[in-house]
């Protein structure tokens, strides 16, 4: 079975989807392929559909959904076209693939890929990368980590009390991946080319310092000095009016360093690790954010 969840939902059974449209047995299948090969309990099933609400009928309500979905499970065994051969398919039962086992329900993954672990694989060895200075490998690790997502976690699923909490989770890692991407490209150099997505990304997320720091790195070392300490007013700001809050003692320090620097017009067109030594503007380093 292979399971997306970075995105719009898709789960494939021998490459036919088994997802449902109609909304409840989707949020079920949602929670399911999250936790896939772990039991979910019916606790936290009855929860996301109802949330704290549940009908005296939420058990049986619940047994109707999971048995729609052993229907769609079932009929992906019949008509797929996996690499398994024909008797091991026929062997295989939708009751094989969703569970009912104590206090709960397992969706079986089989060994199947996970868009969600496979993100997290690789996240892991971007940070590592990051620890040991392999700055290039963390970049092209951490990159292969985001292209996995297609767009918020969850997307075309109608969230309840557990789904929202676990999509608030899945941001929460995408955006510190994201964070230690750029950092990585940042420590390469490649400020110019970072600059167009920092621009998007302060404009989505106000409050949060370190991307706003590594926009203003990204634009003293292109030679943007002004620009630079335009977001660090902007950020402060937002900060205050939106949060009652000063920017770091950190993010302060930076926007002196900028301050302090060489003129815009001593940076030239110099190559980025020169540039880099020229500007003598700290790294941003691991900032807390601000949400």
């Amino acid at each position: 079975m292979d399971i997306d969840v970075l995105g719009a939902l898709d789960v494939r059974e021998n490459g036919v989807s088994v997802a449902p449209t109609a909304p409840k047995p989707r949020q079920v299948l949602a929670l399911l392929a999250l936790h896939a090969d772990r039991v979910v309990p019916v606790a936290s099933l009855v929860e996301e559909l109802w949330s704290g609400r549940p009908p005296r009928s939420a058990r049986t309500t619940l047994q109707t959904y999971v048995l729609q979905l052993r229907e769609l499970i079932s009929a992906a065994l019949a008509r797929g076209t996996g690499q398994q051969p024909a008797a091991e398919r026929e062997r295989r039962t939708a009751k094989d693939v969703l569970l009912t086992l104590p206090g709960g329900y397992l969706l079986s993954s089989g060994g199947g890929a996970s868009d969600v672990r496979e993100f997290e694989r690789l996240a892991g060895l971007g940070y590592r990368a990051m620890d040991a200075g392999d700055f290039a490998g963390a970049s092209r690790t951490l990159a292969s980590a985001l292209d996995l997502w297609s767009g918020s976690a969850f997307a075309d699923v109608q969230t309840g009390v557990q789904l929202a909490m676990e999509a608030k989770r899945l941001e929460e890692s995408r955006l510190c991946a994201l964070d230690q991407r750029i950092e990585a490209d940042l420590r390469l150099g490649r400020h110019r080319e970072v600059l167009a997505e920092l621009t998007v990304l302060t404009s989505r997320y106000r409050t949060h310092e370190n991307l706003h720091a590594q926009f203003m790195i990204a634009l003293h070392r292109s030679g943007r000095r002004g620009e630079a300490l335009d977001v660090y007013r902007q950020l402060r700001t937002t900060l205050g009016r939106d949060l009652g809050l000063e920017p770091s003692p950190r993010l302060r320090r930076l926007q002196h360093s900028i301050l302090m620097a060489a003129p815009e017009t001593a940076m030239g067109p110099a190559a980025p690790a020169r540039a880099a030594r020229a500007a003598q503007v700290p790294h941003a380093g691991p900032l807390t954010p601000t949400h």
